[in-house]
């Protein structure tokens, strides 16, 4: 019962926030009591915590898949950015901004998670992109690793990247393109202007 009540409850976090959920509403998704629910979690802030981890672990191993796929560093990057919009319901916000405000000691805990994840991996990647001749071998891999991380998690900022103005996908492929152009080769070029233009048909 408490991996359904976890399920549950990641899914309701994950359309409608963090915030907006509550408890009674998740009972009665699961036709179950809300004493139920507190026989498993003392309160919300302990279901809210069990989400956030449970959503890092899956999302972790969906990286680590991508990345035993054996692709080249470009391609690697573009894959892991549609599985993650896939799986975050299309990278929305608002969950995000409602956990760092209302649960802000769950929401640190995360992003040194998502930190340690990230950083490695794009370490990762850049060393692999320069040994394929994609990266240029004067870039500093521990910065480049850093300011992707902080590029990554800024643009989720609503403040400074309002939905009004900024879709989604069109953020995240702009992102991509403003990080991968600043490292690679000419030969990387090639292979990231065709990744481009074939997400921009699949975005039209």
């Amino acid at each position: 019962m408490r991996e359904t009540i976890v399920k549950k409850a990641t899914e309701m976090f994950m359309s409608l926030g963090f915030k907006s959920v509550t408890m009674d509403d998740i009972a009665n998704e699961l036709s179950i009591s809300k004493k139920t629910i507190y026989q498993h979690f003392c309160n919300k802030h302990d279901l809210v915590e069990a989400s956030t981890l449970s959503v890092f672990e899956n999302v972790s191993c969906g990286i680590d898949g991508i990345r035993e796929m054996g692709k080249n560093s470009i391609e690697e990057i573009f894959i892991i950015r549609s599985f993650m919009m896939q799986h975050l319901n299309n990278e929305s916000a608002s969950p995000f901004y409602q956990l760092q405000k209302f649960f802000p000691k769950i929401f640190s805990c995360l992003r040194a998670q998502q930190f340690e994840k990230v950083n490695g991996c794009m370490k990762d990647n850049l060393q692999k992109g320069i040994d394929n001749g994609l990266y240029r071998d004067t870039i500093n891999i521990d910065f480049i690793s850093r300011i992707y991380f902080t590029g990554l998690t800024g643009i989720k900022d609503q403040d400074i990247y309002p939905t009004s103005m900024f879709g989604a996908n069109e953020l995240t492929i702009a992102f991509l393109e403003y990080h991968l152009r600043a490292i690679v080769t000419a030969k990387g070029l090639v292979i990231l202007e065709k990744l481009l233009e074939s997400d921009k048909i699949k975005l039209t």
